[in-house]
């Protein structure tokens, strides 16, 4: 005998839909418009700060105004970055993330990282076996590599080295971050992988994922793009991130 309550629930999900929908198209168009609202005004702090301090126009007078002008353009780096992440996360969590993969080389697209840091003494990349090439999007590769790398150097002293891994282990490209910094408890490690948690004080992690979202949107990205993150740390070692994406 026919359930008499089918008809009438997927009448429900039909007129449901457009619901949906229509809400989805919302949180796109949120995005967007807070995506421009929030840098356009960034935009316009970091291009003036950053002709101050490079005194385009003549000498500033006293060395205090130059040194301000670096902190502001700094500070506004840095909330920019912050900014790009939240954005980057509200998307991903949301399903709304318009990543398009497609084969992509490791070496290059982490040179270029390397390049945006500022940091390429710091940095030492080592090449495993053949040229790793993952199946990937492009920009959501180079996010992934710019704030495992990024975050690698601010967990670390400022004479040490972080090593950067690429490697194809079986079907899978792999990106190993290695960090020079303190060791992270295990049970601080899951911390570490979710958004504006912060790992206990006086622990190794407290340093690297204080109310950052740098880990967390690395880990959504992998997922959106095939693959995984993944950490670890030993007692006389300090982070280590492993990505694993389909191989190109």
């Amino acid at each position: 005998m026919a359930d008499p309550a089918r008809p009438l629930a997927e009448l429900r999900m039909l007129q449901a839909a457009p619901a949906a929908a229509a809400t989805e198209d919302q949180k796109r168009a949120f995005l967007r418009l807070m995506s421009h609202e929030l840098r356009t005004p960034l935009n316009s702090i970091l291009g003036f700060s950053e002709i101050l301090a490079g005194e385009l126009y003549g000498p500033l007078g006293a060395p205090q105004y130059k040194e301000y002008a670096e902190i502001v353009r700094d500070s506004g780096h840095k909330l920019l970055q912050l900014i790009n992440q939240l954005l980057e996360l509200a998307r991903l969590e949301g399903g709304l993330s318009d990543l398009e993969p497609r084969p992509e080389p490791l070496g290059p697209a982490l040179e270029e990282v390397v390049e945006q840091l500022r940091a390429e003494g710091r940095v030492r990349i080592d090449r495993e076996g053949d040229a790793a090439a993952a199946f990937a999007d492009p920009r959501g590769l180079r996010s992934v590599l710019e704030s495992l790398v990024g975050n690698a150097l601010a967990a670390s002293p400022a004479e040490a080295e972080v090593q950067v891994v690429i490697r194809t282990v079986g079907g899978e490209a792999e990106i190993v971050v290695r960090d020079a910094g303190l060791p992270v408890h295990p049970d601080d490690l899951p911390r570490l992988l979710r958004p504006f948690e912060k790992p206990e004080a006086g622990d190794g992690g407290a340093g690297r994922g204080a109310l950052s979202l740098a880990l967390p949107t690395a880990a959504l990205l992998c997922r959106a793009m095939g693959g995984a993150l993944s950490l670890s740390s030993g007692p006389d070692e300090g982070l280590t991130a492993s990505v694993r994406l389909p191989a190109a």
